[in-house]
């Protein structure tokens, strides 16, 4: 049973106070009833279920049915079949009967109740609302008590069994960067009493401070979460601190959470060094020492130039007045909420801000101020022990196995596969069979296939059910043996006529292009334009006669005219044919009447006077050889046209 009192304003929520039961719930309802009938029954049917681990079982999960239907009913039956010793066994009981024999459970619902109100420092007039959620909020004795204590009836606007997973669900969102939520802020605050102790320093404990073992409350029951606290020691050399519990009656559990070595570290003056160590209280109940620092005060002198004095006096440096050190080795510097806290804060090391007196100027270039104490700042290595805890030889153990785990997950996740894609393998070929491969397969060949194809699938259901990955690839590339030859010749089939029309387009184009009377391809020697025949009359003849050889073979038979040797054949001829056909047309010199810079008379008129316009007359040139209507400087085929700019 838990009992929670929140402040809530708009978008805030904050908890006020916080109290619980941990041996007070449901299942103590349930195991009243249980214990009910089974003495009932050992008088009424002489049978004793706790001689009997299934009865036991029987009865407990019949008893909290029962319950369920006296929350709603003033009476109900329990009968159960065959309980014990093939006896059937009947009961019945009144709510009022129920509610009589747990009074000493519900005799408990009060004290979290009044000890909630008490922390929080509210009369139960202030109390606004009483929500219950959770399943055992259903017993009418329970709302009947919480009624007479907070005198106002207890309202269920929330879904009793799922309020709990709901809200975890908008907490996980509210932190995530994915999702996009209504601002809402939860101010948590911690139930338990946390404490540190130490031992004290040597000179403390000559002075007959019997065990000196000393400790301090860090962290109040109802301190904010997350939190932050620091805690200055002086120290010569390494010490041991014990973070715990201060009151255990409630949580039945160890009071010692853990221990924290702080050091090796050494005072360069050979003294009692100042140790700040910083202690954090994260989101979920877990308290750290999150570092230990080492502070160390030296005396600099500084020469500032008289153009820099009035610069180094905005500057933040981390000095301290020297009257400034702690009096005591237990001081509890300021709480810091999240490392917001004084050392934070430029030139205010442990809440003393610096000095801020501005150094007198000077006539000299150069001036020495005064000797000035820096604080000087080194990290002290801290170990943790925690009580309860795994050993780090067991939680390295653990991620071994952890791995390995995973591992044979991923092992047998892949052999799963491998074993449906057998199975979709075998499905798959025997319909395409009698199918689209129908033609492409002898009569004899389909039989023996097929044939294949069922002793693996009888292999698959019985002794195949749960064999390794290497057996199910090996069975699936044993199939794919015979299978892959007759997907190779239907997928030839398909796309063998595609391939043949681009080779012919391709030829047809160079032989119209070499056979051209168009003047973009007069500057070509017809030695060269010849070759550009001969390389199509060659590349056709040889694809004439593979189509010939093809055409005589059946469907069933290895191909002799493959795909890709007929794209092969068709890129060798665009190869040898292109840089022919597009051979750039050579460059007209320029003549001093027309230089190649300036553009022909009238330009200015054609292009409506813009002079930027007589740029694109070599475009507009090469348009007019392309039509055939100019002279012929265009380029033939396709080739870049930044060949020709020189030539206007």
């Amino acid at each position: 049973m838990q009992v929670c009192i929140a402040g809530f304003k708009k978008g805030q929520l904050k908890i006020l106070a916080h109290s619980f039961d941990r041996s007070l719930g449901g299942r103590d309802f349930d195991e009243v009833l249980f214990q009910h009938f089974a003495a009932k029954f050992k008088v009424d049917y002489h049978i004793d279920v706790f001689q009997n681990a299934r009865a036991c079982l029987r009865l407990r999960t019949a008893c909290e049915k029962l319950k369920k239907v006296l929350s709603a009913n003033p009476e109900a039956p329990l009968n159960i079949e065959c309980l014990m010793d093939d006896k059937d066994v009947r009961g019945f009981i009144k709510r009022e009967e129920f509610e009589q024999i747990s009074i000493p459970i519900l005799e408990r619902v009060k004290r979290p109740l009044e000890k909630a109100i008490s922390e929080a420092g509210l009369a139960i007039e202030n109390v606004h609302m009483v929500e219950v959620v959770g399943s055992g909020s259903r017993v009418p004795a329970i709302i009947r008590i919480l009624t007479e204590f907070f005198g106002k009836e207890p309202r269920r606007t929330m879904n009793a069994s799922e309020s709990v997973s709901r809200g975890c669900a908008l907490q996980c969102a509210i932190l995530s960067p994915t999702f996009k939520v209504r601002e809402f802020q939860a101010n948590e605050s911690f139930p338990f009493q946390i404490a540190l102790s130490w031992k004290g320093s040597a000179p403390e404990a000559q002075n007959g401070a019997g065990d000196n073992q000393q400790s301090t409350i860090v962290f109040p029951k109802g301190n904010p979460i997350p939190s932050v606290k620091a805690l200055t020691f002086f120290r010569s050399g390494t010490f041991t601190v014990d973070v715990h519990y201060t009151d255990v009656s409630e949580l039945q559990a160890p009071a010692k959470i853990s221990t924290y070595t702080i050091g090796p570290f050494q005072s360069t003056k050979g003294e009692r060094a100042r140790v700040k160590v910083k202690v954090r209280l994260n989101l979920h109940g877990i308290v750290s020492i999150e570092s230990a620092t080492l502070l160390e005060e030296e005396e600099v002198e500084l020469q500032v130039s008289k153009e820099q004095s009035k610069e180094s006096t905005s500057m933040n440096t981390d000095e301290a007045s020297t009257n400034t050190a702690p009096a005591s080795s237990n001081e509890t510097d300021v709480n810091m909420q999240d490392a917001k806290g004084p050392a934070d804060i430029p030139g205010a090391e442990n809440g003393v801000p610096e000095s801020g007196d501005k150094p007198a100027q000077m006539e000299t270039d150069t001036k020495v101020e005064a000797p000035k104490k820096k604080v000087k700042k080194t990290n002290i290595p801290v170990s943790e022990f925690i009580y309860g805890a795994m050993v780090p030889a067991d939680v390295q153990k653990a991620v071994e196995k952890e791995f390995e785990m995973a591992l044979q997950d991923r092992v047998m996740e892949e052999t799963k596969d491998k074993k449906n894609a057998v199975e979709a393998y075998v499905y798959d070929m025997r319909n395409k069979l009698g199918d689209k491969y129908e033609e492409f397969v002898t009569d004899s060949l389909r039989q023996e296939f097929t044939a294949k194809l069922q002793e693996v699938e009888d292999w698959l259901y019985e002794e195949g059910e749960d064999e390794t990955k290497g057996v199910y690839t090996a069975k699936l590339e044993e199939l794919k043996k015979q299978g892959d030859p007759i997907e190779e010749r239907y997928k030839e089939y398909t796309e063998r006529g595609s391939v043949i029309d681009q080779l012919v387009y391709c030829i047809n184009s160079y032989r119209e292009a070499a056979m051209s009377n168009d003047p973009k391809f007069d500057h070509i020697d017809l030695a060269e334009k010849q070759k550009v025949l001969n390389e199509c009359v060659e590349a056709e003849a040889w694809l004439r006669e593979k189509k010939q050889q093809q055409d005589t073979l059946p469907k069933h038979a290895a191909p002799v005219l493959l795909s890709a040797d007929v794209r092969k054949k068709a890129e060798a001829v665009d190869r040898f044919c292109r840089p022919i056909m597009t051979k750039p047309k050579p460059a007209k010199p320029a003549t001093p009447e027309a230089p190649a810079t300036s553009p022909p008379q009238g330009s200015e008129q054609q292009h409506g006077g813009d002079p930027s316009a007589g740029a694109d007359t070599h475009q507009s040139a090469n348009d007019k050889a392309a039509d055939g209507s100019g002279d012929a400087s265009g380029e033939p085929m396709e080739t870049d046209k930044s060949d020709t700019t020189s030539a206007a």
